[in-house]
């Protein structure tokens, strides 16, 4: 598959996945305002919001030399969400780790490009950042990005199931999903018939 990576720019057959810029904060904001984007996450956020969410996954590149990559499509550049990595800063039992996640606007749900750059985040974290593993979780309910943690590759146990420290007890989407896949495991997968391909 045509995946190319510089130092902060991926690109697969349909997305450039890359670093933020100035012009990305008002679509960001438009799509974390959406109802229907953020129906599984505690709320959705102000423009204010939205830009400081920005201002701070710039902060994680600077730290960590990795990030939640602007992800917009190659045909035209536009600007469609987020697809990369994050290490969450809540502590329990499986931190520290880093977490591989998407957040697309809903025009663009269901055309197989969050599995698309996911799969493309994967291998970089995989063969450039040489990570041991990479984990996912969400709510019970959200099935569309638990559909996409398993086409990834990435395993689910329900006993390492929790619940989320920042959201207080009794909340509805206090409960999550821990899904997994370790380095070795990866690179197994890659002799595996069709892997790369489909």
């Amino acid at each position: 598959m045509d995946h190319r990576a510089t130092d902060q720019v991926i690109t697969t057959p349909r997305l450039v996945l890359r670093e933020w810029k100035d012009s990305d904060n008002e679509p960001f904001a438009l799509l974390n305002a959406d109802p229907r984007v953020m129906e599984f996450m505690s709320k959705a956020l102000s423009r204010e919001e939205s830009d400081v969410f920005i201002e701070k996954i710039k902060a994680h590149f600077a730290k960590h030399g990795f990030g939640l990559f602007a992800a917009s499509l190659r045909h035209n550049l536009k600007l469609i969400g987020f697809i990369g990595l994050s290490v969450p800063t809540f502590k329990t039992d499986f931190t520290p780790c880093t977490e591989i996640g998407w957040r697309l606007a809903a025009e663009y749900w269901n055309k197989g490009l969050a599995t698309e750059g996911a799969r493309a985040v994967l291998r970089h974290a995989f063969t450039t950042l040489n990570l041991p593993e990479v984990v996912s979780f969400t709510v019970p309910a959200n099935i569309g990005s638990r559909r996409v943690m398993e086409k990834i590759g990435l395993g689910h146990q329900q006993s390492e199931d929790f619940d989320h420290p920042n959201l207080p007890a009794g909340h509805p989407l206090r409960r999550h999903v821990l899904y997994r896949l370790r380095r070795s495991e990866w690179i197994a997968m890659q002799t595996q018939v069709g892997w790369i391909s489909n």
